[in-house]
């Protein structure tokens, strides 16, 4: 019998361990970039914020004549995405989740945890006259990084079988939500750059393939691939998922040890910064609409029935059962950490409402004040569990005859 948030193999926990570990830096850098945004944008020299976020740069023969704010969210986004993929393909070849039994419950709760805020924000903005539905997919993403902050912060010792399935959980839904972004955002399709783009793509791929991992040579096919997908109406983003599904197994470790420090501590807090800048003061005071709402409650409520009830449904289905020591206690908590929603959501509100529209800008609100209240719940709920985290932490790291491996993997 299958046991949901069972423990994983030693080399999984330690793996996953240093992932958080640079994903909670990141976070907190995510924090004060989007902080800094907030406070500039909303301060007397909120024009020169936004006068930055639109300044142009690169060739416009090539369609690469993007604002700062573009290049944030089409250009550094990729390499997030790149490190999603990597993380996601390693999790299901090479990680505990390639097996069926393991992977079935954080994908069916990833896939919940994006169809219920789905529903929930299309319910409350088809139900007034001025809602506008075509936000629904705004609160399907979980931010990781954001997520392990608020988990640094209130200093937590969550257990590691929650922390690997908070992980995967998040990847996996940013996955979805860059299908959903190539499927349902992306503008009319010009299909010689898409053909053009698998050039550079095949590539990469041939390099990757044969252990080739000098920068000087995967680089430039990258930045090809990225830059035809982009000129295709595809969202660029989706580049660096096809650039991350082409890299083996064997080597994918030393790619995301490159460039996870970059994604984490760089690309996300940047395009934070160019993303979060929300002014809400005056009239955009009265932003407590049905998109305000309908996003922030999809990613408190939506976020916390899709993943809570998505992790029941599973157990009462399959007869499985929470690991030893375990309550659904822990997992209301981490179902309510799965709201904390941002990243991928500002991105998504952009190609929804358009960057810097009154919807954006709603939207926006929506995202930063549903993330702020699902983190502050689900801090409630997770240290009222700190004590009984602490206690179980402590004999996970019990290592008894010193052999450097806890003896509860043994």
């Amino acid at each position: 019998m299958s046991r949901p948030f069972e423990r994983g193999t030693w080399a999984e926990v330690r793996r996953i361990a240093d992932v958080l570990r640079t994903e909670t830096i990141g976070g907190l850098l995510l924090l004060v970039a989007a902080a800094a945004a907030l406070g500039w944008a909303n301060s007397p020299w909120a024009g020169a914020y936004h006068a930055l976020s639109e300044v142009r740069l690169g060739p416009s023969a090539l369609h690469l004549d993007l604002t700062l704010s573009e290049w944030a969210a089409d250009g550094l986004l990729a390499v997030f995405f790149f490190v999603a993929g990597l993380e996601l393909k390693r999790e299901f070849v090479a990680g505990d989740l390639r097996d069926p039994r393991r992977a079935l419950l954080p994908v069916a709760a990833a896939v919940g945890g994006m169809v219920v805020p789905a529903l929930v924000y299309t319910a409350i903005n088809v139900t007034v006259p001025d809602g506008a539905p075509a936000g629904w997919a705004v609160p399907i993403a979980t931010d990781i990084a954001f997520a392990l902050a608020v988990l640094g912060v209130i200093n937590t010792h969550l257990p590691a079988s929650l922390r690997t399935f908070l992980l995967t959980l998040a990847v996996v839904d940013d996955l979805l939500a860059i299908v959903v972004i190539a499927v349902v955002f992306s503008a009319s399709l010009a299909w010689l750059p898409l053909v053009l783009a698998l050039l550079p793509l095949a590539g990469f791929a041939w390099l990757a393939q044969r252990g080739r991992t000098s920068p000087w040579l995967l680089v430039p096919l990258a930045v090809a691939t990225w830059a035809l997908v982009h000129a295709s109406g595809i969202h660029a983003t989706v580049a660096g998922v096809l650039l991350a599904f082409t890299v083996p197994t064997a080597t994918s470790g030393r790619f995301e040890h490159r460039l996870r420090p970059l994604s984490a501590g760089v690309a996300v807090p940047v395009f934070a910064f160019f993303a979060a800048g929300v002014t809400v003061t005056g009239s955009s005071l009265g932003l407590a609409g049905p998109i305000t709402v309908g996003v922030a409650a999809g990613l408190v409520l939506g976020k916390t029935v899709g993943v809570a009830g998505t992790t029941w449904l599973v157990v009462r289905l399959t007869r499985a059962r929470l690991a030893e020591g375990l309550a659904w206690l822990d997992v209301i908590g981490l179902a309510l950490l799965g709201g904390v929603g941002f990243t991928v959501s500002l991105l998504v509100s952009e190609l929804a409402f358009g960057a810097g529209s009154p919807g954006d800008s709603a939207a926006k609100v929506g995202i930063l004040g549903g993330s702020l209240v699902a983190a502050l719940l689900a801090a409630v709920v997770l240290r009222a569990r700190n004590r009984h985290y602490r206690r179980l932490t402590e004999e996970e790291e019990t290592d008894a005859d010193g052999d450097g491996v806890p003896d509860a993997y043994q």
